[in-house]
């Protein structure tokens, strides 16, 4: 048995004849960039993240970067972001000369403690970017209190929690702007890259509209200085066609990793994910921890099972971040994460046979070791 860590063929199959379908009634319009097929996505997506506006964007990172511009961030200025995070949220601040302030996790949640986030505030701090990490909500009544307190915005990245929500809220619907990916692994993936972001602010809104079309509201008039960002009509197109199914694959996700919580549940050398109180998790990845994770890498990859590990450098240490001066040891939890974390197949699709299989491997390897 080969069990690839991830795969589309269950997903497309589903929405093959679909997808077709748009593709071709994108092509015959002859309307390709800014048209109605992302008219009707944004209003969807909106709809959906129980948010007033939506606006389609060409990637993950640009939602980022369009939001901080709108939100006026300058150079200088210092915003809270998690210390154990994909490089793009530290990379977003970097783009407008601001400075990460990182702040360590929940160990046991992965998620940005909200109880360590008011000891780095200074008089330069302008807002805080939680990140919903591995699709679980991050604690998020507190986040906001503390933001409300301090007078600082908040910007959700949920590039990883599409279908998420905190105390019956949906994530992409807190902040003040809220960023997204459709990068294809996502649990609600383009075909392609693709990205937007959310907002109940008409100001925000008009100011990031603005901006993903060269700083232009009427062609060849500029009002800023703008960027070049914008979702595709056929991006948007495939969007819509898997948005209607996000619901049923988000069910058919936490399914999976239920079978995984029982089965791995007795092994004491291995961490499984733990949610906190009022959140939710949807399960873009099923991170397990161990200190022997290495060793599990390999013997899994004998076995034909593949595995990721979602991230195996901390920001702080990147080559990318050498001027800021960490070093090993500045920011623990986020390095312990990055040394013991390993992400395991979880997809919809993979079959009850596959995962048992992968469980018992799992079961053996510790028995064995």
């Amino acid at each position: 048995m080969k069990i690839p860590y991830l795969s589309f063929e269950k997903t497309n199959q589903e929405i093959e004849e679909e997808i077709n379908a748009a593709f071709k009634e994108t092509f015959q319009s002859a309307w390709y960039i800014l048209g109605e097929k992302v008219k009707t996505f944004e209003k969807e997506y909106a709809q959906y993240s129980s948010t007033q506006y939506c606006i389609g964007v060409a990637n993950g990172l640009d939602a980022l970067i369009l939001s901080l511009k709108a939100l006026d961030v300058k150079e200088g200025d210092e915003i809270i972001v998690p210390s154990n995070t994909y490089i793009a949220t530290w990379l977003a601040v970097s783009y407008l000369g601001a400075i990460p302030v990182p702040v360590e996790p929940n160990l046991a949640t992965y998620n940005i403690d909200p109880n360590q986030i008011e000891e780095k505030i200074t008089l330069k701090t302008k807002g805080i970017i939680p990140v919903h990490l591995y699709g679980q909500a991050c604690e998020m009544d507190a986040i906001m209190a503390i933001a409300s307190k301090y007078n600082l915005w908040v910007l959700e990245d949920n590039a990883q929690a599409q279908a998420a929500y905190y105390n019956g809220k949906m994530t992409g619907s807190f902040g003040n702007a809220n960023a997204t990916s459709f990068y294809p692994g996502k649990n609600l993936g383009a075909l392609g890259d693709a990205g937007a972001i959310t907002t109940n602010s008409n100001e925000l809104d008009q100011k990031i509209r603005v901006l993903r079309n060269y700083g232009s509201e009427k062609k060849y008039y500029n009002q800023v200085k703008g960027f070049n960002s914008r979702l595709d009509e056929l991006q948007a197109a495939f969007l819509s066609v898997k948005l209607k199914r996000l619901q049923q694959w988000t069910a058919e996700r936490k399914a999976l990793a239920a079978v995984y919580h029982k089965k791995l549940k007795n092994i004491p050398e291995l961490i499984l994910p733990v949610t906190a109180a009022l959140a939710d998790h949807v399960y873009h990845i099923f991170l397990v921890r161990t200190q022997k994770r290495d060793a599990l890498i390999s013997f899994l990859n004998e076995n034909n099972i593949g595995t990721l590990v979602h991230y195996p450098i901390p920001p702080h240490l990147q080559e990318a971040y050498k001027e800021l001066n960490y070093k090993k040891g500045d920011f623990p939890l986020a390095e312990e994460i990055a040394e013991t974390a390993l992400s395991l197949p979880l997809y919809p699709g993979l079959s009850e046979e596959q995962l048992n299989f992968i469980c018992e491997k799992i079961k053996l390897f510790f028995e064995s070791n």
